[in-house]
């Protein structure tokens, strides 16, 4: 090497350590980010602690107000339905002549037995265009069971006892039905209404609705009113109940501010001068209540116009309150508002005490982080400064420096490094200019090496990777496999010892009946528990839960089929028991919704010879194809419509499902699934069977079922699947399988 590279190479080095000397220290440089880190960090802890502890308030509380006010929602529908069912039963007895208006006594004592069955009822009973009429109830301070008999506007209340049999006469009244308003607005109508909510009683008095249904002879003309009476005390005891906190309240009004019922303590009426007076919810004792209704005349205007949910907050002596209100109706005429106000303060405890944890931490954590930045910057830099220093004599001159090992690794390396540097740096000045010359070409030699090696190692590392997935997914199916297949084996062994436990016990409740003389409190218990049904029912739930192991067992085989740790085996099966034992397990799906239509299945099943098949694998196309068919009945338009409030009238649309099965010419069976639901688009059809492919909205469908169905058709059972649709018309599966196939050949 020649005096001029050395005399620039030192020139760079001093050149160099000038520049670092103007710049921030190393010390300084290491701890400062550190700092920033640490500080950036532990306020972001904070702060989304902080955050994530409000909204998930936030998400909890509308979570739980959504949950109470359903819950509310469903009790009112199902409570209020009882009395026009009555009313139903009752109008359709008269008009068949099984219950005889004119009968006073005798229709009064059937209504007492139905007051006795049904204990939110208070009164049950008729009043004919001639002014007369019969019923019964509670009345009197709800403490009786009483009758009365009306004939020319005067009414006689009588005692009753438990036999149905009239007692001493409690008063006279003077009282005339048809000068009522809801008489009269039921006559008007013609159909089920319900009359105004009315406080009803003095002190102890309640407050009640009556469902109104106007009844025919059998020739169907109008004679009369039935009226139902249910109390609506019971409302607030739920409202009590389902109150999701301890601070909480739920509360019922109608459109006009008037309460029907709350969960405080507070009766939603008060009494003056001996006479009962309706309270509105901007009158109530209750303050949150009262705010809570002030509240949502402010920000969503007069009770009338709410049409549908909303939420809102509002402040309650500093403390944040959530409400929300939520519309309910019915189809009889009753339009209420479910009110549900939550305070904050119920859900901030635990919250507020972890945000003191959390700051208390992240204090610690900042001192702790900063003492540890500094002693660690200093020990690094240490044994730095020192080979600065070594480095400065070297582009001084003196290539004799050494630098001292600090017993830091990294450091260590380097400070070797550094050592052999300065006493190798002669030789190499010397070697420089001969291995310029062949640095070039090495680098070219050596880059297309490297280029080769990383293709290779890249090929292979794919190959790896693929291996190790199939074999990975292998392990895992066959572990699932076996871990299934051993508890659903106990089980399954142990129906059948279940099943005959079973029907000895009911062949020896059936002897207790005969050789035990029955008492009135065995007679009791036996109608509670309902004997009969469970006799019937327990068979078909035992059936149901051998139905549902052996499908358990049938998914285990197709496991361990694609772990290869055994094979399938076809055999001869009725196709027909596979059809129904699908139905079965989608039996719930087929049960009636309330206010839904009622899916009907109808099954046109032909003589069909056992066929040799992988049963298990068509039993999964039979469940594929039905629960598309229910799918696609869920999804019309009419399935989310109200129930027709006529149950006698027909509904405008029926979803059905229809399945047929025949042999047909050259040998072969035909399965035909069908539906009247929405209907597959043309555009779609062609790619039906695409893995992958789905009509279903996001996250209801994997567009596997199809695909995995033609095959088991199409190359597990060499037939055919085709499909046939209309839009808003319905759809069609046909599925043709040979009856005498390459399986029964080969078997």
């Amino acid at each position: 090497m020649s005096v001029n590279t050395v005399w620039k190479y030192r020139s760079s080095l001093s050149s160099l350590n000038k520049t670092t000397q103007r710049r921030l220290s190393l010390n300084l440089f290491l701890v400062l980010p550190f700092l920033l880190q640490i500080s950036t960090a532990v306020g972001l802890v904070w702060w989304l602690s902080f955050k994530s502890g409000q909204d998930a308030i936030y998400s909890l509380v509308r979570q739980l107000e959504t949950d109470v006010s359903a819950r509310v929602n469903q009790h009112l529908d199902a409570s209020l339905e009882l009395p026009h069912q009555l009313n139903q039963i009752n109008a359709n007895a008269i008009q068949r002549g099984i219950l005889d208006p004119n009968d006073f006594e005798s229709a009064g004592q059937y209504f007492w037995q139905q007051a006795q069955v049904f204990p939110t009822i208070n009164w049950i009973g008729y009043n004919l265009k001639t002014g007369q009429g019969t019923g019964a109830g509670r009345w009197f301070g709800n403490q009786e069971l009483v009758i009365n008999r009306d004939a020319a506007k005067q009414v006689a209340v009588y005692q009753i006892d438990r036999a149905g049999n009239y007692g001493k006469q409690l008063a006279q009244l003077d009282f005339d039905p048809l000068s009522r308003d809801w008489y009269r607005q039921t006559a008007e109508a013609g159909r089920p209404i319900w009359s105004k909510v009315e406080a009803i009683g003095d002190l102890d008095g309640y407050i009640a609705v009556s469902a109104n249904t106007p009844i025919s002879d059998q020739t169907g003309q109008m004679i009369g009113v039935l009226g139902t009476d249910i109390s609506l005390d019971n409302l607030s005891l739920l409202l009590r109940q389902v109150n999701a906190s301890p601070s909480g309240r739920v509360f019922i009004l109608e459109r006009n501010g008037l309460l029907i019922a709350d969960s405080s303590d507070h009766k939603p009426f008060t009494v003056i001068d001996g006479k009962i007076q309706r309270l509105k919810a901007l009158e109530n004792q209750d303050p949150l209540i009262r705010l809570a209704a002030q509240q949502v005349q402010q920000q969503l205007g007069s009770f009338e116009t709410i049409q549908a949910q909303a939420d809102l907050t509002f402040r309650l002596e500093g403390e944040q309150q959530f409400a929300q209100v939520t519309p309910w109706k019915d189809a009889y005429g009753l339009d209420w508002l479910v009110v549900t106000v939550l305070p904050e303060s119920d859900f901030m405890t635990q919250i507020e005490a972890n945000n003191r944890t959390t700051i208390l931490l992240c204090a610690i954590t900042f001192v702790v982080a900063t003492l540890l930045g500094l002693i660690t910057a200093r020990w690094i830099t240490r044994p730095i400064l020192h080979l600065s220093q070594a480095s400065q004599a070297i582009a001084e001159g003196d290539l004799n420096q050494t630098a001292a090992l600090s017993g830091l690794k990294e450091i260590d390396l380097l400070a070797h490094a550094f050592n052999r540097m300065s006493g190798q740096l002669k030789t190499a000045f010397n070697r420089l200019e001969e291995a310029n010359a062949t640095l070039e070409n090495r680098v070219e030699e050596r880059t297309a090496e490297l280029t080769e090696t990383l293709q290779d190692l890249q090929q292979t590392q794919t190959q790896l990777i693929h291996a190790e997935k199939m074999s990975s997914l292998g392990q895992l199916v066959a572990g699932v496999a076996h871990e299934i297949n051993n508890p659903v084996n106990f089980i399954h062994g142990n129906i059948n010892y279940a099943d005959e436990y079973l029907a000895q016990l009911l062949e020896l409740v059936q002897l207790y009946e005969q050789e035990t003389q029955s008492t009135p409190a065995l007679e009791n218990k036996l109608e509670e528990i309902d004997l009969a049904f469970i006799q019937q029912d327990l068979p078909k739930l035992m059936h149901s839960m051998r139905t549902g192991t052996e499908r358990i067992r049938e998914i285990v085989l197709m496991l361990r089929n694609f772990s290869r740790l055994d094979e399938a085996e076809a055999k001869e099966a009725d196709i027909h028991e596979g059809i129904d034992s699908s139905l079965m397990i989608l039996q719930n799906r087929l049960k009636v919704a309330p206010g839904k239509p009622t899916i009907q299945v109808v099954k046109s099943y032909g003589e069909i010879p056992l066929i040799h098949c992988y049963p298990g694998q068509l039993n999964q196309v039979f469940m594929n194809l039905l629960t598309n068919a229910i799918d696609a009945l869920m999804a019309r338009p009419e399935w989310s419509q109200p129930a027709a409030a006529d149950l006698s009238s027909p509904a405008p649309w029926q979803p059905t499902i229809t399945i047929c099965t025949e042999v047909i010419a050259q040998n072969q069976v035909r399965i035909r699934v069908a539906d009247n639901g929405t209907g597959i688009p043309e555009a779609a059809q062609r790619r039906l069977f695409d893995p992958f492919f789905t009509t279903k909205p996001v996250g209801q469908g994997t567009g596997l079922g199809l695909s995995i169905s033609y095959k088991i058709i199409v190359e597990k059972h060499q037939g055919k699947l085709m499909v046939a649709s209309q839009v808003n018309q319905g759809t069609e599966f046909v599925i043709m399988l040979p009856l005498v196939s390459e399986l029964s050949q080969a078997a």
